[in-house]
């Protein structure tokens, strides 16, 4: 990655997925997991190897980072009885993570957007990831939730797919992706809002907002309207 840092600007900061082999509780059954498919995740929430594998190798561009993203998919009943077993894990996990990163986490399941986890990412000084999912509320709601302000210093949202559409409906009706063929005004009105919160904040506050291709059909076309 130094490789590319060197090419940006000395400003230029950068945003990461972190890699599914600590946010994957049980593999997909699907081919791309190899002989790993269908089967639980040992490495789940494994501060340890996160610290090791991913954080180390970080090291020499840090001061390019300006967010790290933990991706939990949804889980189901059979990964998680109740969110509050997850919370308790996540809380391990947070607690025993190195301390002056920018983390974020992103969730898929609306039902544990409570006060709870909120609180959660707060003691941690972890940033909540809004994110507008299939299955999940829309951006503009998840804001108005009291405490989804988790870092004050560090705000972020994934504009991703438009609540109700699956993945490959989008996929489906918006290829190739080189015009505008939808627009969201909700998701619009949402990435304006946090863009201007982040001005009024100062310069301490880090907002990033992501769009991607299959929220409208053409994330710069998204990326100009929020602008």
């Amino acid at each position: 990655m130094e490789g590319t840092v060197n090419l940006t600007a000395d400003d230029f900061v950068f945003g990461l997925k972190v890699t599914d082999a600590i946010t994957i509780k049980k593999f997909p059954d699907l081919d791309r997991f190899g002989q790993q498919a269908g089967k639980p995740n040992e490495n789940f929430l494994n501060a340890e190897l996160f610290t090791k594998a991913f954080l180390k190798p970080c090291e020499p561009v840090r001061h390019a980072i300006g967010l790290l993203m933990f991706e939990f998919s949804r889980f189901w009943p059979t990964d998680y009885e109740h969110g509050r077993d997850f919370l308790a894990d996540l809380d391990k996990f947070l607690g025993h993570l190195p301390k002056g990163w920018p983390y974020g986490v992103e969730m898929r399941n609306r039902n544990w957007l409570k006060p709870e986890y909120f609180a959660c990412l707060a003691r941690h000084q972890v940033a909540h990831v809004y994110n507008s999912w299939d299955a999940m509320p829309p951006v503009g709601e998840q804001m108005a939730l009291p405490g989804s302000r988790t870092n004050s210093d560090l705000v972020a949202a994934r504009f991703l797919l438009k609540p109700g559409r699956k993945y490959e409906e989008a996929v489906e009706a918006f290829e190739p992706y080189d015009s505008l063929k939808e627009e969201n005004p909700e998701a619009r009105a949402a990435g304006r809002a946090l863009i201007a919160e982040g001005k009024a904040a100062g310069p301490k506050r880090k907002t990033f907002v992501f769009v991607n291709n299959r929220l409208e059909s053409n994330a710069i076309s998204t990326i100009t309207a929020m602008l």
